[in-house]
Formats: C-alpha cells, sequence, structure tokens
C-alpha cells in the first residue's frame, strides 16, 4: 500500500457515521454502505458492484452470507463472507423498501451507484464529523486490523483475515493491521 493509510475507526466514530447516515437524504441505504465497509469488509467499489443476489439465500431473502463474486471483487478476488448481524438486519431493513433485485446501492435515479460516489459519500461524511485522515478504507483497514486481534479467539489465523480481506498476499493483509503498543508494552513484560 504506497502512500498513506487510511486511519482506524474507534467504536465512537463507527456510531458516529452510523448517526450522520440517519441524518441523510437515504439513511437506510448510507446505513447500509457504512456497515458494509466496517462490518462486511468490502472495498467501495465492491459495495458499488455488490447486487442482491449475492446477499439473498435460495428462498429470496437476506442470507448469512455475503457471495462477493469474482465480477465484483478487486482482481476476481471474490468471497464468501458472513454477514454480521447488525449488517444483515439493515440488509433487511433496506430490501424491504427496495425492489430488491439488481444492485444494493443504488443512485437516488434507481441506478448503480459507482465507486467515486461512494468514496465522495465517504469523504463528505468524515468531513462532516470533522475526523481527519479517514477515508472510504477507512472501515475496511478498521474490520482487517480488530479482526487480525480477535482471529485467535475464534479458532483461526491470519490466513482466515486474508481470505475475508480478498488478499492474494498474507503481506498484503498483514500491511493493513496496525500495531498496538499497549498490547507491545505488555508483550515485552511477559518474556
Amino acid at each position: 500500500m504506497p502512500g498513506k493509510q487510511a486511519k482506524l475507526l474507534t467504536n465512537d466514530h463507527i456510531q458516529d457515521l452510523l448517526v450522520f447516515a440517519e441524518t441523510t437524504r437515504y439513511p437506510e441505504r448510507n446505513r447500509v454502505i457504512v456497515l458494509l465497509s466496517v462490518k462486511g469488509v468490502l472495498r467501495a467499489v465492491e459495495i458499488a458492484k455488490l447486487t442482491w443476489d449475492m446477499v439473498l439465500d435460495a428462498s429470496g431473502a437476506v442470507g448469512s452470507v455475503i457471495e462477493l463474486r469474482d465480477c465484483a471483487a478487486k482482481k476476481g478476488s471474490g468471497r464468501l463472507i458472513p454477514l454480521h448481524p447488525q449488517l444483515r438486519q439493515a440488509l433487511i431493513v433496506w430490501r424491504s423498501m427496495t425492489d430488491g433485485t439488481g444492485p444494493v446501492v443504488q443512485s437516488e435515479r434507481g441506478r448503480q451507484m459507482n465507486s467515486v460516489s461512494i468514496v465522495n459519500w465517504f469523504a463528505a461524511a468524515y468531513r462532516a464529523l470533522g475526523l481527519e485522515g479517514c477515508s472510504s478504507h477507512s472501515g475496511r483497514r478498521t474490520f482487517i486490523t480488530r479482526a487480525a486481534r480477535l482471529v485467535h479467539t475464534a479458532g483461526g489465523s491470519l490466513r482466515d483475515v486474508q481470505l475475508l480481506a480478498g488478499h492474494r498476499s498474507i503481506v498484503t493483509t498483514q500491511r493493513y493491521i496496525d500495531g498496538d503498543s499497549v498490547a507491545q508494552r505488555k508483550l515485552v513484560s511477559m518474556i
């Protein structure tokens, strides 16, 4: 990742983003955009290309996973992403307000939003909240860092985080993970 990395979000920042989404013209759609980033580990381009058939199960209800297809993923890195309960609930609410076909995130004209529009939505939200150094990638980076810190408690490994992120290389995943100085101090004192 050349250049400056997007800043990580705290729980308060995520809550502020969700509150901001509630103040917009399309609160339910925008709540889904936020949660697809911070709970679904999707990139802006993947949020834009996500379609309802990737989140609905065989009976037509919101399922338990996102089946992100290669055509919607960066570099064809399609994958299955288990749905976080908060994201699943937001998708259920949003689906009840749409016809449940085509793109999940639509423009006000009913067309697929493009990835630049998603990036710009996040930029406007962070600017309104006074959060500097954050971008559309902040939610994804926050997810990856948190997942890396917690994966051992779920019985998994960094490889599981890599697969959720859709990275071809574990080295790419490692670059996303922010260090924790408190944990480093504890670790050193244990040695």
